[in-house]
């Protein structure tokens, strides 16, 4: 089986819904033994509960209970359905502290400023920082590059605008305009905005070559610095280059909620988007606006 969180508390399995219903039920016959004993905790009839099972059953393709005696115990299928919700439900316990998880550079970013809210700070690719939203394991995802949030049509709030400077060794060639990039060999940094670099390479018809693929844009920074003829685009936010491709490469830092239902997650965005940009502008980003 397949688990995905979905929504509050509810779980997608191989593209099925299962809310919190099961979940309850699930937790009191674990305890009970008894599918009586359960629908009367759960205030329900023994019929509803017992249909409530089977349905479950029927969209898993798997028994998820079995008779024993006179009692119903969890078969270790269901007993596997009945530790993803109880993980999901730890994950998404209430806490002061506003859960952040996103890409190197805008972690970075909220890392350094200094705000008037508690916050735990993930930083990851925005691809796996993406994939932590989606079992709601966050509050706020972030992302370097709003790629994502354009492919699936997620509302986003940026919060800062940034571009891509050209970074190679003091030992590197001088390049001054973009036809001297022809035949460079690059490095690339997955899931950053360097793919603005290479359409913009693409469409003024400029031939390179990606020779390796890492996932920090601090990694790429150590290899292009020890190497006499390799190059990278990295943000300039955090890195000092050649400007050759500014206007072409910017792009937004950008924040999503996640959690509607935490009230210090407004909170915090509503201080990005109007006093915290003053500190934003401090850490080499474009402010908004």
């Amino acid at each position: 089986m397949k688990f995905e969180s979905k929504g509050l508390i509810s779980l997608e399995i191989d593209g099925e819904i299962y809310d919190y219903k099961l979940y309850q039920s699930l937790e009191s016959l674990s305890r009970s033994k008894s599918q009586r004993k359960s629908a009367k905790e759960l205030g329900i009839s023994h019929t509803v509960f017992n249909r409530r099972l089977l349905k479950a059953e029927e969209k898993l393709g798997v028994k998820i209970t079995r008779k024993v005696g006179n009692g119903t115990l969890l078969t270790p299928d269901g007993e596997a359905l009945l530790e993803e919700f109880r993980k999901y439900l730890i994950q998404i316990e209430k806490t002061s502290n506003i859960n952040i998880a996103g890409g190197h550079i805008s972690t970075g970013l909220l890392e350094s400023i200094d705000t008037p809210f508690n916050t735990n700070i993930y930083s990851s690719t925005d691809e796996d920082a993406f994939e932590l939203a989606k079992r709601g394991a966050v509050d706020i995802l972030t992302l370097d590059d709003p790629l994502i949030a354009y492919e699936r049509d997620i509302n986003f709030m940026p919060i800062a605008y940034d571009y891509l400077v050209l970074v190679a060794s003091p030992e590197s060639k001088n390049i001054d305009s973009i036809s001297d990039l022809e035949g460079l060999d690059f490095v690339n940094v997955n899931g950053s905005a360097q793919r603005l670099a290479w359409n913009s390479l693409n469409h003024y018809d400029i031939e390179y070559n990606i020779i390796a693929n890492v996932n920090s844009q601090f990694d790429a920074f150590k290899m292009v610095r020890n190497s006499e003829n390799l190059y990278t685009f990295l943000n300039a936010s955090y890195f000092k280059g050649n400007e050759l491709l500014k206007y072409d490469t910017q792009h937004v830092i950008s924040v999503i909620k996640v959690n509607d239902d935490k009230a210090e997650v407004d909170d915090f965005i509503r201080f990005l988007i109007n006093e915290g940009q003053e500190m934003i502008e401090k850490e080499g980003f474009s402010r908004m606006g």
